[in-house]
């Protein structure tokens, strides 16, 4: 086994750069940039970082030229050989040939395009302007430099013993929650830890104990290079990215209402009946699932992720009886901010009334909380979103207001539009 201490401790570019290929992502990301090569390739766009946990000062502790330095040697890359191969002929929730041959055909030429990067009051202003099928692919890496970078700059001077503590410490942990994730029963848990994660070996890390330690009931892991290398299934479907740029570019209220049913029927006509998982919160949950086409109801499923999962698995049983569903066939899955606690209760309370499944995140790859003093290796709510599209704003409401996005007077148009009331303002962790 790697001795992750030792890598850590003697970190250098060549053999550790932060992004390492550009399978170094989300499979939802590739999911979706497919639909948007086939439909909106061309559209320009602009995606931006936030930080939600504004109160740590990222421009601070990361050195701005390391930081360029990560993202020009991501800009460098290109898919290899075997990558491209990997993508071609693997076969992903049990269909081969996901990825049409144009798609990986120019995926195959692809680099990253240019970046702009300023500091502003503590904290780092990056954004990506240009075609949407470009700008898109950025989201992913551009979080794990931050999240990384930062980590390395906590760890940074520490002697090879005191990181070997460290890392035995957070294995322990993760072993610890393993252990307590056995106990339950018809469990499917994947990995989702990918964008805020502590770093790249302990990503890998993470997914090869729960290979190990949960068999069958560990599906597999977001990151597409993890999944490549572990020989495990790549999972994801989509985002609210695909809903957010549909309705900026609606030109009134009534398309505007349709956009984000207009997203998923492109979907399912791309992928032909397969990844049927909607996400219904990126203007409220309720008012998406209360004017819902029927044949939305025939997908495989939700994916519950900013509202209480308690609050929102209910709500899914609700529409899917209405709708004359049994929802003990339907497949609800949980990813926000989860930790054991979390996983935990939600299974007690709807084990046997839904199939469930857990994306876990951040609290997976990126739980070092109480390791170090000032909360200094405590992970962060970093974000990297859809602001602009089409030179018109991105709006983004959820279940959640505190990670609403847009200009207020077109938040107030899309709650008026979507039928969004008043909303509980929940803490955002991770």
């Amino acid at each position: 086994m790697l001795d992750l201490a030792t890598r850590v401790y003697n970190h250098n570019f060549r053999i550790d750069p932060i992004i390492r290929s550009l399978l170094d992502t989300d499979f939802y990301k590739l999911l979706m940039a497919q639909t948007i090569f086939r439909r909106h390739r061309d559209l320009p766009v602009t995606f931006g970082i936030k930080n939600r946990s504004p109160a740590i000062r990222i421009a601070d502790e990361i050195d701005e030229g390391e930081l360029r330095a990560q993202l020009d040697h991501a800009r460098s890359l290109r898919l290899t050989r075997g990558e491209a191969t990997w993508l071609r002929g693997n076969s992903f929730y049990g269909k081969r040939q996901m990825f049409a041959s144009e798609f990986t055909d120019w995926l195959e030429g692809f680099r990253l395009p240019p970046y702009e990067l300023e500091k502003r009051d503590g904290q780092y202003v990056l954004t990506f302007h240009g075609p949407w099928i470009e700008t898109t692919l950025w989201e992913v890496p551009a979080l794990a430099i931050l999240n990384e970078l930062r980590s390395r700059a906590t760890l940074n001077g520490m002697g090879k013993f005191e990181l070997q503590v460290l890392y035995a410490r957070a294995m322990t942990r993760v072993w610890e929650k393993i252990e307590r994730l056995k106990r339950l029963p018809d469990l499917s848990i994947a990995d989702f830890g990918t964008r805020r994660r502590h770093g790249f070996l302990w990503q890998d890390w993470c997914v090869q104990a729960m290979q190990e330690g949960l068999g069958g009931a560990f599906l597999g892991t977001s990151n597409c290079l993890i999944a490549q290398r572990r020989e495990v299934e790549a999972v994801g479907t989509n985002a609210h990215e695909l809903p957010m740029v549909y309705s900026a570019l609606a030109n009134d209220d009534a398309a505007l209402a349709k956009a984000p049913y207009e997203v998923l029927a492109d979907w399912q006509q791309d992928y032909e009946g397969n990844l049927l998982v909607a996400l219904p919160d990126t203007y409220g949950t309720t008012g998406f699932l209360a004017d819902a086409p029927d044949w939305l109801t025939a997908w495989t499923g939700i994916r519950i992720d900013s509202k209480d999962p308690i609050e929102g698995g209910e709500e899914a049983i609700r529409f899917w009886e209405s709708r004359g569903s049994d929802p003990r066939e339907k497949l609800a899955i949980f990813s926000d901010g989860l930790d054991i606690a979390d996983i935990e209760r939600i299974h007690a309370h709807f084990h046997g009334r839904l199939r469930i499944g857990y994306g876990w995140g951040t609290l997976l790859t990126n739980d070092f909380r109480r390791f170090m003093p000032d909360k200094r290796l405590d992970p962060i709510s970093i974000v990297c979103k859809v602001i602009e599209a089409d030179g018109r704003p991105t709006v983004k409401i959820s279940d959640n207001p505190s990670k609403a996005q847009g200009p207020a007077a077109e938040v107030e148009r899309y709650k008026r539009v979507f039928g969004v009331g008043e909303q509980a303002a929940q803490p955002v962790l991770v």
